[in-house]
């Protein structure tokens, strides 16, 4: 995870959408294991209000998480972090006593292959996600083709670390999967039924994977389900979506059904689909990578044996208004934090602009708290964002913070021999900001002032310097001939010069001679190296590259 210059490097994975805000619907989930009241069914004859009792049952949904244990870049406050996710969780303890927390789409990786120099520390990043979702109380999942990125050993045994069911019905003979799970919150049985369709781009499967009709199986596990005593039916479907919302059309028995991509490449990051209802079913997709989680309520009302129908009591018909509100909360927070430190902005127009912030957040959370009086059993569906706001669950922290201890102890030895590579005769190699010192010490002056100087130590303090996902974007010349490497970047720590005016020992040998050094580096070469999606959002590299100009560094 490459990390932030401006705001350290406490987080480490990645979203961004440019300009669009991303509604998310967090939660909380229990460990199976809990204690829970006794009941959790409320009278059908009573008229109660949404909010005045516990619900039934409680899901967090979570959608194609493929690795993402936090979020990546200098963006403040980036939304994502499985230890936030964790701290709600506890934090709404009290509030949803009875929950259960099921994803779709690949859980553990953030690609289908894991490249060899990365094999220890991509899978040592699986187990840490592995071990953080025990943490959550993650009941199934839904797996996807990242998830066999080291074999279905490996998949077995990251899923008996995370205590959770891997439900694909339809895959044939696919060691630690099953198609369907049982579980009893208050007395009231959950069915969890999932299907998969793992396939990679050439079409072709992980090894020793078969997959079969996604829809017979979800029928299969529902008529299973049913004989286990389930009356709450929860589908898990890591399928493209256009095949997922079939499912839902031929099996009106499912209550909800959640869904998440069958497979997930790069660290991109998705906005949000809003729900919908498709019949008597209510289709559920988060956005990835943890950006946000998805809370579906459940009322059961009355105590008969006969099929469930839940009515919408708030949610689903306000989705759309609710994410472009979101959208327009998220637009305002990316123009603020990018006027932070830009004294060229006015005092006024920073207040204004918080202001309609406060107007904007007041008007969605009255749409939010909107009720509809229901009768009969019925569902309440939300949006919590992942933030750091949320605070960190301590155990989760732990896990995290051990994980990168492991991988920064491990990187350092096994790449101490990685030396970069020679620049080739007659081309340019990097010297570091000493040696550019010795002609240029006012702007070395502008330089050690900057948050640039500082971008390496904010990997020290987390102990991320030698973590392949991290370097890259702390260090001048990196993998470039000439430059630095994870391990040998003494003189190129932090973002030095050369890393906007190219490498210089030509330049430095004959400073008079024009073309061997980039003079006034574009703004847009900032985006092209590290400030770009998913590591910032709404990046304005022209506004930007004030903050690192000053006296006889691009001002006079």
């Amino acid at each position: 995870m490459r990390r932030s210059l401006l705001r350290g490097v406490r987080r480490g994975y990645a979203l961004f959408i440019p300009f669009l805000a991303i509604s998310a619907a967090a939660g909380v989930a229990a460990c199976q294991g809990c204690k829970v009241p006794e009941t959790g069914a409320v009278s059908a004859d009573a008229d109660t209000e949404v909010a005045a009792v516990a619900p039934t049952v409680r899901l967090y949904v979570l959608s194609t998480v493929a690795g993402a244990l936090e979020p990546c870049g200098c963006t403040k406050d980036q939304l994502g972090g499985i230890d936030h996710l964790a701290a709600l969780i506890e934090g709404q303890r009290d509030e949803a006593p009875n929950r259960l927390v099921v994803g779709a789409g690949p859980l553990l990786f953030t690609d289908p292959e894991v490249k060899p120099e990365r094999s220890s520390q991509d899978a040592w990043k699986a187990e840490a996600m592995a071990l953080a979702a025990k943490e959550i109380g993650l009941a199934a999942w839904a797996p996807g083709e990242n998830d066999w990125a080291l074999g279905a050993d490996a998949l077995a045994k990251y899923k008996q670390q995370a205590g959770a069911a891997a439900l694909a019905g339809n895959l044939e003979g696919v060691k630690g999967v099953q198609g369907v799970v049982v579980r009893d919150v208050a007395g009231v049985k959950v069915g969890l039924v999932g299907v998969s369709d793992p396939k990679g781009r050439t079409g072709a499967y992980p090894e020793g994977v078969k997959a079969g009709p996604a829809i017979e199986a979800m029928k299969a596990g529902i008529e299973e389900a049913k004989k286990q005593g389930a009356r709450v039916f929860v589908g898990l479907a890591a399928l493209p979506r256009g095949e997922a919302l079939r499912i839902a059309d031929s099996v009106p028995e499912l209550h909800v059904l959640v869904l998440g991509k069958p497979s997930e490449r790069g660290d991109g990051n998705d906005g949000q689909k809003p729900p919908v209802m498709i019949g008597s079913t209510l289709v559920v997709e988060a956005p990835n990578h943890l950006q946000s989680v998805a809370v579906v309520d459940l009322f059961v009302r009355g105590g008969g044996d006969g099929p469930l129908v839940f009515a919408d009591a708030g949610g689903v018909a306000r989705a759309e208004e609710l994410i472009s509100l979101s959208a327009r909360i998220r637009e305002l927070e990316i123009r603020l934090n990018g006027w932070e430190g830009d004294t060229r902005v006015s005092a006024k127009d920073v207040a204004d602009r918080k202001a309609d912030l406060e107007k904007l957040r007041a008007e969605k959370a009255k749409l939010e708290a909107a009720e509809t009086k229901v009768t009969g059993s019925f569902f309440r569906y939300s949006l919590v964002e992942v933030r750091e706001k949320l605070g960190a669950d301590k155990d989760v922290a732990a896990q995290l913070l051990a994980y990168y201890k492991r991988v920064n102890a491990h990187n350092k030895e096994a790449f101490a021999d990685r030396v970069p590579e020679p620049a080739a005769k007659g081309e340019a190699s990097y010297i570091g900001i000493d040696a550019c010192t010795n002609c240029h010490d006012e702007e070395r002056k502008v330089f050690d002032g900057t948050a640039h100087a500082r971008a390496y130590a904010t990997l020290q303090q987390d102990f991320k310097e030698y973590n392949l996902d991290c370097v890259s974007c702390h260090v001048t010349g990196y993998g470039k001939p000439g430059g630095s490497t994870v391990t040998h970047n003494a003189s190129l720590q932090n973002v030095q010069c050369e890393e906007c005016h190219g490498p210089g020992s030509l330049h430095a040998k004959d400073p008079e001679k024009k073309g061997l050094i980039v003079l006034s580096p574009p703004p847009q070469s900032c985006v092209t190296q590290c400030h770009h999606p998913p590591h910032v959002e709404g990046f304005d590299p022209v506004a930007k590259m004030q903050l690192i100009l000053g006296p006889g560094h691009g001002r006079d």
